[in-house]
């Protein structure tokens, strides 16, 4: 309940107070927050990000790739500009 009425009060800020109050607030977020966010809108569980870290052995250029750790299952996170991510639920 406590997280909920704190984003909306994020949130109501950042309309009060325009651009620079969103810049700040998007730039509050970690990784393992906008990743599970992502993932949750393509339809995947993740009930509790634990932490994400960059695997820079996969990771490009123009393609990152990230391992997402979650309290329900681990995942494997491929994102490019404008595409939606390529995820994969790892054992």
């Amino acid at each position: 309940m406590h997280r909920i009425l704190a984003s909306l009060s994020l949130a109501f800020v950042a309309l009060l107070c325009g651009p620079q109050a969103r810049a700040q607030q998007v730039a509050a977020e970690t990784p393992q927050q906008m990743l599970s966010a992502q993932i949750r809108m393509q339809g995947f569980i993740c009930e509790k990000p634990l932490g994400a870290t960059r695997d820079k052995k996969r990771s490009r250029p123009d393609r990152a790739v990230w391992v997402l750790k979650c309290s329900n299952a681990t995942y494997r996170i491929s994102r490019a500009p404008d595409m939606a991510a390529k995820v994969e639920q790892l054992p």
